[in-house]
């Protein structure tokens, strides 16, 4: 699940923060990064569970609501909406998925204290046009379901402000990182089918060896070649003084041009793009631009010389 844009993200907020706390060892940072990116799983494996608790209170509201028609004698054909939420087979599979209950076992869940959330996110699905329409099909099937879930995470849960003062509590790490996860989430129930049942896989930490070996070795070379990188960046400032650019400017610039110098096998446009949009999320309006004319300048001489061989 941790790809490279989360681990680039990552490292850029790591280095601002290590440049900002002097005295700090190697070693205590890239302990802080590991820790970073394993929050980042939790946040997936918490997101994850919220759609059980959205669950879990359909059922509680199901049984109030069957509770209310026997004593008053109401026996209705069509089912309540918190029954057909309740009874949603997707849902039903994810709550008893085994790697998600073995994690909330051991961990709890960080809903348990956010009961308004869940009810107002609750009463948002069933408000909603889809899950309204959803409900006039009478064909039900494990892929309607699916779809369901998939559409009401995308239209209610996604970019959902109601989430971001919440995250911040539970972790400093999670307002950053939710964008990334929710991707995650939507790819998630887009690979669930009923054949596996509670078996079904969630997504593992990290896709492949190689980029938790890059996370690390990114990292770690941007504070060991610092000067040197720093240096560049010194010498073919345009037309600004080094000393008048910002230091989140300064990072973005060193870790993109350390990603160019480390790793032949990475394109320059991957390099460029990727860290061109961190900037445009984190620096000022014009940060994107003098960024990317300084990194091209640096690499055109780079190239030059015969420091860089890719293009």
């Amino acid at each position: 699940m941790i790809n490279r844009e989360l681990i680039r993200l990552k490292t850029v907020q790591l280095i601002y923060a290590y440049y900002q706390n002097e005295g700090k060892t190697l070693d205590v940072a890239k302990k802080e990064l590991d820790f970073s990116l394993e929050k980042a799983y939790d946040l997936y494996l918490n997101m994850l569970y919220f759609l059980v608790e959205i669950k879990q209170l359909a059922e509680k509201y199901a049984e109030i609501s069957k509770a209310h028609d026997e004593r008053m004698g109401i026996f209705q054909n069509r089912k309540a909406p918190a029954l057909i939420l309740s009874q949603n087979l997707l849902l039903n599979q994810l709550s008893e998925n085994t790697t998600l209950c073995e994690y909330v076992e051991k961990h709890g869940s960080v809903w348990k204290d956010e009961e308004s959330l869940v009810k107002k996110i609750y009463q948002a699905f069933l408000d909603s046009e889809t899950f309204q329409l959803y409900c006039t099909d009478k064909e039900k099937s494990y892929a309607a379901d699916r779809e369901l879930i998939r559409k009401l995470y995308k239209d209610i849960i996604m970019d959902n402000p109601d989430f971001d003062s919440v995250l911040e509590e539970q972790s400093l790490y999670w307002n950053d990182d939710k964008d990334v996860v929710d991707s995650f989430i939507l790819k998630t129930i887009k690979r669930f089918h009923p054949e596996e049942e509670a078996d079904m896989p969630l997504l593992p930490a990290y896709s492949s060896d190689a980029d938790y070996e890059f996370a690390h070795e990114l990292f770690e070379s941007t504070i060991l070649r610092g000067e040197e990188v720093r240096e560049l960046i010194r010498n073919n400032c345009k037309n600004w003084e080094f000393s008048r650019l910002s230091i989140m400017d300064v990072v973005i610039t060193q870790i993109a041009l350390t990603e160019i110098l480390t790793f032949p096998n990475i394109p320059l446009n991957v390099s460029f793009n990727e860290y061109l949009d961190i900037a445009k999320a984190y620096s000022t309006p014009k940060s994107s631009s003098y960024i990317n004319g300084l990194l091209d300048h640096i690499v055109k001489l780079l190239q030059s010389e015969g420091t860089i061989m890719k293009n």
